[in-house]
């Protein structure tokens, strides 16, 4: 071989030879199908907690509503109860100031049919 010859070789695959230069060529790594597998799981997984925990906090509010609604509605039943109370209260006290009332005269127990 001469020199012509190398020199025509080496210009034409691209590679320049020159003192201190490595001539060796690396290849791009890329992960293997274990690696991506592990990869889409772990993220699949942390996706999945998140969802999770998104559905946790509504449940959780759906608790405290629900203790809040019949909080309320035990609220309710008592103010009706104390309408009732007041109705019948006001209605013995109007009912004892009335001039209908105060024309009657007292009852007084004259005995028993045992008796």
């Amino acid at each position: 071989m001469s020199s012509a010859t190398y020199a025509t070789r080496r210009a034409a695959s691209g590679i320049s030879f020159a003192r201190g230069r490595n001539t060796v060529r690396l290849e791009k790594k890329s992960l293997g199908s274990i690696s991506q597998i592990v990869i889409v799981s772990m993220i699949t997984l942390i996706f999945g907690l998140i969802y999770a925990a998104e559905g946790t906090k509504a449940t959780s509010f759906d608790y405290e509503i629900s203790a809040v609604e019949s909080e309320i509605s035990d609220l309710n039943a008592r103010r009706d109860d104390l309408a009732v109370e007041k109705a019948r209260l006001t209605s013995v006290a109007t009912a004892k100031n009335s001039t209908v009332a105060a024309s009657m005269s007292d009852a007084v127990v004259t005995g028993y049919a045992a008796d």
